[in-house]
């Protein structure tokens, strides 16, 4: 049995891979601070636990104990605009953090370890779909932040022979995912919509995102443990929807008469955003599998369940 740590394993993907993991009889420890990530999430049987943050003196120590097999690196201070406020904490956790599970790693003498990266490192598109040759020029701290691990991930491969697979995440949506964090607009929405409350859409709407379901995403984590040598890849749907398309998708699977408010548009928001999968789909074996309707329906009744039973406790 192969064995594999998940840091950030209680969060909103780690959780659904730790979970599919252990499914296809992976030994499985998640590591995670609890900054972020639910324990509530980690419902399946057969997953170790280690409440632990990266940056602790015990975490490598714990990693030499286990002797994994992979690392699935997601632990990360994952939100642009606290990037912004304070980048200071954001490179300790984004690249120190990583500096760290890249040593574990390399001590425990890993197969190979997976990054989770964002489209966040493009910066501003040039033209569309974004492919790998796509200039990097990340306009936050958050998208620097990612962009200097990869980096890093390069040297040690040619340094210490830690193999590796970045995989460059769009815009992932699913159930478990937090509408209080950022980059959540169809957790907001499915929220928003089974408490009959009106959501709110920034700009006039017309703005584009890259949507994909989480459960694409963790088959493409799994995948890349055995494919991918060494390569970064762009992880997404390779379609585009709009934000106004995403909710009339949303009202009509919840059966709502709802209608958003608008607002005015937030600084420093992209326009329009999709990524180019065709080499990650050669080099992984890989292919997104969930149309969006059938992934939308899946998250509302899932917040629709989550509301109800918030209710219900409530009323008790």
């Amino acid at each position: 049995m192969e064995k594999v740590i998940i840091t950030g394993g209680c969060g909103f993907i780690g959780s659904h891979l730790a979970q599919k993991l252990a499914e296809w009889n992976y030994d499985v420890l998640v590591i995670d601070n609890l900054a972020t990530g639910d324990l509530g999430n980690l419902r399946q049987e057969g997953i170790r636990l280690e409440i632990c943050d990266i940056l602790e003196d015990r975490f490598t120590p714990t990693v030499l104990e286990f002797s994994p097999d992979y690392m699935i690196h997601l632990a990360a201070q994952a939100n642009v605009h606290k990037s912004i406020q304070n980048f200071l904490y954001d490179e300790q956790v984004n690249v120190r953090g990583t500096l760290k599970v890249m040593d574990a790693a390399i001590q425990s003498k890993v197969k190979k370890m997976i990054f989770a990266s964002s489209s966040a490192v493009y910066g501003k598109p040039e033209y569309f779909p974004i492919d790998l040759q796509h200039k990097i020029r990340p306009l936050s701290p958050y998208g620097t932040s990612k962009y200097a691990s990869e980096l890093y991930l390069t040297i040690a491969k040619k340094l210490y022979q830690l193999d590796y697979t970045i995989l460059r995440y769009g815009n992932v949506y699913g159930p478990r995912q937090n509408s209080k964090l950022e980059g959540g607009v169809v957790a907001v929405f499915s929220t928003a919509l089974a408490q009959n409350s009106r959501p709110v859409i920034y700009g006039d709407g017309e703005q584009t995102r890259d949507f994909v379901f989480v459960e694409d995403v963790v088959s493409a984590n799994i995948q890349a443990l055995h494919h991918g040598s060494g390569k970064t890849l762009n992880v997404s749907s390779g379609t585009q929807v709009s934000i106004n398309e995403l909710y009339r998708l949303m009202k009509s699977i919840s059966g709502s008469d709802i209608d958003p408010i608008y607002a005015p548009g937030r600084e420093g928001d992209i326009r329009q955003s999709y990524l180019c999968i065709r080499e990650t789909e050669e080099a992984l074996q890989w292919k997104p599998v969930t149309d969006l309707k059938a992934g939308l329906r899946k998250t509302f009744e899932y917040y629709q369940s989550t509301v109800q039973d918030g209710k219900k406790e409530d009323e008790e």
